[in-house]
């Protein structure tokens, strides 16, 4: 039986000294750690489409790298491959056949990785460091769509030097995400665009924000017939806002929940707020995983409205998460993500990726 399929035995505590098992503040959950993490703190991580065989993982980094393991059905992860930008790498992605990765960086360009002769070539510039990079599949065209602090949106088609479209936006790129036809980006003083990406990119609708501070990560969401219907948003604030496109009833059907915060609801002492650092959606249920600046992960089922489970707190903030294409396997990554400055660094400190089986935790309370 394979790891992700059924509990094994992979990741189970370390022993101590005298035989007992020793409290492991690194990885309170026993999860699998995914071998040769990167350097720096981790900013990004995606696992390979539902076309490949096999299930692959990317990570970016602060170290200027992007690294590819190979995730085997044990629970075993051996390191394919890496490739550098001269900047932090921010974010990653494949391309729908699983045969490139892209990625984007502080250096201000986003570089095109082909996975079969290990070679990569630049496929963008911007005039500030690219934030989010996503590929774009749509029946007429696909292409590359990179979100950058100089303000703009971008769509490059890999082979031409030239954009194919540049939209302005009225700020930093702080997040994007895309499920095809639309698209999603969420800006510096809490801009929020939705486009739509039928025959051709473009502007749908500027959306208020229903958060009051910091955007931090967003994720869309799918309707029972598969199609993008709305987006989860998370802020610096220990706050996650579920927003529908076009909802029966908006008052009823939007609206926010706190998470990543100390001591739950408990109003006698200060409550810490901690950010959502990312925000994940199961493929095959639908519901959602965050991770914060706490070093907690946290699973949610957004209709009906409940948690479905927080983890134990990690040594240090959870900084990037994705699911596999079947939503077996959760990623998290634990990395220092500056949310208390410089004091709290400790370069000493290990980054780590750890991998869970997912299958069962993240099924809805009821299932309809």
């Amino acid at each position: 039986m394979s790891l992700f399929g059924t509990s094994s035995g992979f990741g189970t505590g370390g022993t101590g000294v005298f035989g007992s098992t020793t409290t492991d503040s690194h990885n309170p959950m026993k999860d699998v750690e995914v071998t040769s993490p990167p350097d720096d703190s981790i900013s990004c991580l995606a696992f390979s489409p539902p076309t490949m065989p096999g299930n692959f993982l990317i990570g970016g980094s602060w170290a200027n790298d992007v690294r590819c393991w190979e995730v085997q059905d044990n629970g075993q992860t051996v390191p394919k491959a890496q490739q550098m930008h001269t900047g932090p790498v921010l974010d990653a992605c494949w391309s729908d056949d699983g045969s490139k990765v892209f990625t984007a960086s502080c250096d201000k360009t986003a570089k095109m990785w082909d996975l079969n002769s290990n070679q990569a070539m630049q496929i963008a510039q911007h005039d500030g460091p690219i934030k989010a990079i996503h590929w774009i599949k749509a029946p007429n065209y696909s292409c590359i769509m990179t979100g950058s602090w100089d303000k703009t949106l971008k769509f490059w088609d890999t082979r031409s030097p030239n954009p194919m479209m540049s939209l302005q936006m009225p700020e930093r790129c702080y997040c994007a995400d895309v499920v095809y036809p639309m698209a999603v980006v969420a800006t510096a003083e809490r801009g929020l665009i939705v486009y739509q990406l039928e025959n051709q990119p473009s502007e749908f609708r500027r959306i208020d924000s229903p958060l009051k501070h910091q955007h931090r990560c967003v994720a869309i969401f799918k309707d029972k017939q598969n199609k993008p219907t709305g987006f989860a948003l998370g802020s610096i604030e220990g706050r996650v806002a579920i927003h529908y496109i076009n909802p029966p009833n908006p008052a009823k059907d939007n609206f926010t929940f706190k998470c990543h915060r100390s001591n739950g609801t408990n109003t006698t002492t200060p409550q810490d707020i901690y950010a959502v650092n990312a925000i994940s959606f199961h493929p095959v249920h639908g519901t959602l995983a965050t991770v914060g600046s706490d070093g907690r992960f946290s699973f949610w089922d957004k209709d009906a409205r409940t948690k479905l489970k927080t983890s134990e707190q990690l040594d240090q903030p959870i900084t990037a998460c994705c699911f596999n294409h079947n939503g077996n396997i959760f990623a998290y990554a634990s990395s220092y993500d500056w949310s208390k400055g410089h004091e709290y660094y400790n370069p000493q400190k290990k980054n780590y990726i750890f991998l869970r089986n997912a299958a069962e935790e993240l099924k809805p309370r009821n299932k309809k």
